[in-house]
């Protein structure tokens, strides 16, 4: 018989990093995030921009900020990620 006593390993969730676009809703940030990844056919690294919405507890980000986000459980409709750090705020 196995011990059952460890903890359930579960798995890393995703980070990433990106600049708030909205923050006109209450306790959320629309989150841009650029990513590069190359064109299937000519092979040219392309930008690729999500909108993410982002869970933000103390609505202190502003628009222009850059922020690091994590994965989460699904708090609404969209929103499935929060904001963790800020990482620079806008000039």
């Amino acid at each position: 018989m196995e011990e059952a006593t460890e903890p359930q390993d579960r798995a890393a969730r995703k980070v990433r990093e990106g600049t708030v676009v909205s923050n006109k809703m209450d306790k959320t940030a629309v989150v841009a995030v650029v990513s590069r990844a190359p064109h299937a056919r000519y092979n040219k690294m392309v930008l690729r921009t999500t909108k993410l919405h982002a869970h933000d507890e103390t609505n202190d980000v502003n628009i222009g900020d850059k922020v690091r986000v994590m994965e989460t459980r699904p708090m609404s409709k969209t929103k499935r990620w929060r904001i963790t750090d800020v990482l620079e705020r806008a000039k």
